[in-house]
């Protein structure tokens, strides 16, 4: 029969398994997300010879990813953290061979930014600007930045796939 202390350390671990499954669901929802909106989505839009139609389709699909996004970034980083506080983790900040670690934490932090701070303080009111000036301009731009983000996102993930399985580079 096991020990109280086999059994905490067995719960704990538990705990751990769990909180690394909502890590990465949240990662595939978040970031298969984005993947959708910057290689679908804006590109699609993009087509639409009316920058009215463009703008009104655009808020609305967007407008329902956006609580996904909220919740799934929210849910990646309160996993991600409690993951690095089980394993005592944190001086892997300190070692350049865990720089996936800090790229992680780096896309987790400017797309929270981007979510729960920039985009309703002033990114949306400056994206309706911009579309109504000139909406090929102002989609051309929301999709370079899409692509930024895209590819930061997936090289972090690469990294991060890659480092937990013991590879260094």
């Amino acid at each position: 029969m096991p020990t109280h202390n086999e059994l905490t350390n067995m719960e704990s671990f538990d705990q751990f398994v769990v909180a690394r499954i909502v890590h990465i669901l949240a990662v595939v929802l978040w970031i298969g997300g984005v993947a959708f909106v910057t290689t679908v989505l804006i590109p699609s839009l993009k087509c639409f010879p009316s920058g009215q139609d463009r703008m009104q389709l655009f808020e609305r699909l967007e407008g329902r990813f956006a609580l996904q996004a909220k919740l799934t970034t929210l849910l990646t980083g309160l996993s991600g953290f409690w993951m690095i506080d089980y394993l005592n983790a944190w001086s892997r900040y300190l070692d350049p061979q865990f720089w996936w670690m800090h790229l992680m934490s780096l896309v987790w932090l400017i797309f929270t930014l981007v979510l729960f701070v920039f985009e309703p303080l002033f990114l949306h009111k400056l994206f309706h600007r911009l579309a109504a000036s000139n909406s090929d301009q102002a989609f051309q731009y929301l999709q370079r930045m899409h692509i930024i983000l895209l590819s930061i996102s997936l090289i972090a993930i690469a990294g991060a796939m890659a480092g937990a399985h013991g590879y260094s580079f």
